[in-house]
């Protein structure tokens, strides 16, 4: 079955974002292109967990505040979604929907990062909901 692979990050302006993803997960940043198609190689940790991705610039409209996504959302696995939650609003995201339980698989919350893009926050808890 396929899986994915690698994500993508559009970015109004890259190094904002790149502030953001690193206060907020602890993610590295490393330029391999140049302009005019500038790119960014995303590492988030270990190779044996999860995926790494990349950044560029916003080649198409900017989301719409009050609009449905026009992108693809990752969702990322945290240890403590309160926590993550905390550090994501202090670097600048903005709540997109508050923390909810999946009930028997975990919690749940979407914040928008500093460019507009919505990420999922998940934290596994089979006693979520419970």
């Amino acid at each position: 079955m396929p899986r994915p692979t690698h994500f993508e990050i559009q970015a109004d302006e890259p190094a904002r974002a790149q502030k953001f993803y690193s206060d907020v997960f602890g993610w590295a940043f490393e330029k391999i292109a140049e302009e005019p198609m500038a790119y960014w190689y995303i590492v988030t940790g270990d190779e044996d967990r999860g995926i790494n991705g990349g950044m560029h610039v916003r080649s198409g409209p900017k989301p719409v505040e009050g609009q449905a996504v026009t992108g693809f959302v990752c969702t990322m696995d945290v240890d403590d979604l309160d926590a993550t939650l905390d550090r994501a609003l202090s670097a600048g995201a903005s709540l997109a929907v508050a923390k909810m339980p999946i009930p028997g698989v975990g919690w749940q919350a979407y914040v928008k990062d500093t460019e507009g893009n919505i990420i999922g926050l998940h934290q596994g808890d089979p006693t979520a909901g419970g």
